[in-house]
């Protein structure tokens, strides 16, 4: 099996970002550049994209996570995206109220291989305005 690094760098490849090792997992977080406002102040704090993943196993498989603000228009592709790609969508919720537009946290997870999940990520990830 390939080396922890190895995978980590390939798993933040797929989704153009950059790796991050930290505590036995890798995380890649990506942003978003969407104009928001919580009550009426600029927020670019409350923007998060990212996928990790952590406790790899011998056969390759991992503990895989994700979570994604969207706005409310773009949430029912998102979800659709995830969901055909078999990911449990285990959270949609708000962080903060007051937000302008309308900002929704999409938690998701599986266990698989990670670049698996990354792919299944990305597919979904492409359907956002960065």
């Amino acid at each position: 099996m390939e080396n922890f690094q190895s995978i980590c760098n390939q798993f933040a490849q797929i989704v153009n970002g950059k790796p991050t090792i930290k505590k036995g997992g890798c995380s890649v977080e990506l942003e978003r550049k969407f104009h928001l406002t919580i009550q009426g102040r600029p927020s670019r704090s409350a923007l998060p994209a990212g996928i990790t993943f952590e406790s790899l196993d011998y056969e390759g498989n991992a503990l895989n996570l994700g979570e994604v603000a969207v706005r409310q228009e773009e949430l029912p592709a998102f979800v659709r995206a995830l969901v055909k790609n078999n990911l449990i969508v285990s959270a949609i919720h708000n962080h903060w109220i007051f937000t302008n537009p309308t900002t929704l946290y999409v938690h998701f997870q599986s266990i698989e291989s990670p670049l698996t999940f990354a792919k299944k990520f990305a597919e979904a990830y492409r359907l956002l305005e960065k």
